[in-house]
This record gives C-alpha cells, structure tokens and sequence, in this order.
C-alpha cells in the first residue's frame, strides 16, 4: 500500500514558475479521501441542498469549524467517483485547488499565494499559463488571486460567526445513527445549532443576528441534516 503523498505548497514566484500550468479541476484525486471539507457560511445555503452541514471542534486548539459531510466514514468521499464530482455545487475549499492564500513568513498580516507544487493538475505541459513571457501575472492568475481573497473574507466571517454561536452557547454536541442499506453507522463529535435555544434568544439578540445576516446560515444548517439520508443512500450503493 502506497502512503499517501503530503501536499507540498511553495510561494509563487514568476522567476521560479515562469512555465507552470495549471489545469482546471479535471480530477478531485486530491478530496477523494476527505470525508469533511470546511466551508464558509456564505456557501451555507447552496450547499444544504446536497449535503449536511456540522461543526467539528479540533481537539488541539478547541477551536469549532464548519464542514459539510461528504461521507459516513472517515478516509471516504462519497461524492467522488473516479474524476467526476457527484454532486452539483462543489465546496470553494475544493475548487481554490492548487492554490492557497498563506501568511508570508512571521508577518501574518501580510498574504502570500503559493501552490500545491505536486498536485496533479500542476506541470508545464497543459493547462492555463501563470505567467505570461514577460513575468507578468496571466489574466487566469489574476482571477485565481481574485477567487482567493474573496474566499479568505468569506472564512474570517465564517469565524466571527461560529466565535458568536459559541459564545451564545447555540452549539449543541450531536451522535448521529444512520442506516446505510444493512449498516448502521454512528458518527459522534458533531456540533448542530440548538434550534431550541436559538428560538429562546431575546427580541434584540435575534434582531442582532438577523442584522449581521447569521439567520440564513443558521437555518440552513438545521434544514441541511436531511442530507444525511442521501448521504446513506450513496453509502448504501458505494
């Protein structure tokens, strides 16, 4: 069994990747085994249509995120198969691939762009230019860039908005059991909104979070948990 290769990232650099190309998402070999993918709560509402939404606290840092489920298992993505996306909307998390927005050195205020140097969409052979002959960043770049400062703001909101839920207590832990075919699987450290709690919020909290725009996330999230029926159906079939 070959061990899974670590993503190796690198800051761009035109004098070092002046020939690189990068092919649009043609393959999801890189998610295959990601049963979660973090997503911004921007993205909530497209993507409660197809998968269920949660919050997973990371047991080093205590900190809470929220990630759609792409699988009952971990290690399995079930919204893979073989290059084809089964579903309809794809995360921003999978399709900002290979790039990444990263602090630059000890200054966390300042970004860099790197690139996940072994990915497989990446070589010199085909794909779409980085850098045009005079070193200059190409208009698919410039996009990219585009693409990931929106997404880093979408993340840094996303943030704020979780610090809130934990802070008003609306997290609730949530063991959920469902029955794929003639499987029953049991996923534990999940986190939901308590909706009980959340319609118990005073006049003025709930003005507040309707105010900052948390309401369609918030509900989103609760109606997204019917996914996880479709979630054991492809199990049920994988």
């Amino acid at each position: 069994m070959t061990s899974k290769q670590s993503p190796k990232v690198v800051p761009l650099q035109s004098n070092v990747h002046s020939k690189l190309k990068v092919r649009e998402l043609g393959t999801f070999e890189h998610v295959k085994e990601s049963h979660m993918v973090p997503v911004t709560a921007h993205e909530f509402t497209r993507l409660g249509a197809e998968y269920p939404i949660v919050f997973v606290k990371n047991s080093e840092t205590g900190q809470f995120q929220a990630v759609a489920l792409m699988g009952l298992k971990v290690g399995e993505n079930l919204f893979v198969d073989g290059d084809k996306w089964q579903g309809v909307f794809v995360p921003g998390a999978i399709r900002n691939h290979p790039f990444v927005l990263a602090p630059a050195g000890q200054n966390k205020e300042q970004l860099m762009v790197g690139i996940i140097e072994n990915s497989p969409l990446v070589g010199e052979e085909e794909g779409n230019a980085l850098f045009n002959e005079g070193g200059e960043e190409s208009d698919y770049l410039k996009a990219k860039k585009e693409t990931l400062v929106n997404f880093l703001e979408s993340d840094q909101m996303t943030k704020a908005f979780v610090n809130v839920l934990v802070e008003k207590e609306l997290l609730t832990p949530q063991s959920v059991s469902v029955n794929a075919g003639e499987e029953k699987i049991n996923l534990s450290g999940l986190y939901i909104v308590d909706e009980k709690k959340l319609n118990e919020l005073s006049e003025e909290e709930f003005a507040d979070f309707r105010k900052r725009g948390f309401l369609p996330a918030l509900y989103a999230q609760l109606g997204s948990l019917h996914q996880l029926s479709r979630l054991a159906k492809l199990q049920a079939g994988a």
